[in-house]
């Protein structure tokens, strides 16, 4: 299984963003964690964590909590 992440606008809609899979969630987690503000400053809003194709979680915005 391969981790790897969708990327989204703030209306929920699919947008482009690294195609990147990872091994484990860990790594895919440090991979976003690292990279979070570029992808805000290349328009995605949200981003969901999927195991193949089943949501592991989210969406989670990229926005902080107000």
């Amino acid at each position: 299984m391969e981790f790897r992440w969708r990327y989204q606008d703030a209306q929920g809609r699919d947008v482009a963003g690294p195609d990147v899979a990872f091994a484990d969630q860990t790594e895919a987690e440090e991979w976003f964690s690292a990279g979070w503000r570029d992808l805000l400053d290349a328009g995605v809003e949200q981003v969901t964590l999927l195991r193949s194709e089943s949501e592991v979680y989210g969406p989670m915005s990229l926005h902080p909590a107000q």
